[in-house]
């Protein structure tokens, strides 16, 4: 899979990411340091990039565009958690949400559990 990390994840993330085999980039390795929103949206969109980010302002973006792409792995509440163990449940769930990010949706994982919101936005969701 393709990826784009936000700013606010390290870059050692996609490091892990890249040596399990997928293509994964940070905003700053992409020369998008401090860019909006919008701009890592369009890049992600442009370039097939999933966008994984803590930031829900995504979710914000792909509501008021009803758009269908790009996918957004949405990592909520993972503060107690070291980078090696994110990379882990992305890595141990990519699966059971690659269908879905593949025709667009915004894939948030909590603490507990993991949901999917089919894009655009306007579609029910589900839990795993």
């Amino acid at each position: 899979m393709r990826f784009l990390l936000d700013e606010n994840l390290s870059p050692l993330l996609a490091q892990f990411l890249t040596t399990a085999s997928h293509n994964a980039v940070h905003v700053r390795a992409a020369g998008l340091a401090s860019a909006a929103d919008d701009i890592v949206m369009n890049f992600a969109r442009e370039h097939d990039r999933t966008v994984i980010s803590a930031d829900t302002d995504f979710g914000e973006l792909l509501a008021r565009s009803s758009a269908r792409t790009p996918s957004v792995i949405l990592l909520r509440r993972q503060g107690n958690r070291r980078t090696a163990q994110i990379a882990e449940i992305i890595l141990a769930n990519l699966d059971q949400i690659e269908a879905a990010i593949d025709e667009g949706a915004i894939v948030v994982f909590d603490q507990t559990r993991i949901r999917i919101r089919r894009l655009p936005l306007d579609q029910p969701s589900s839990d795993l």
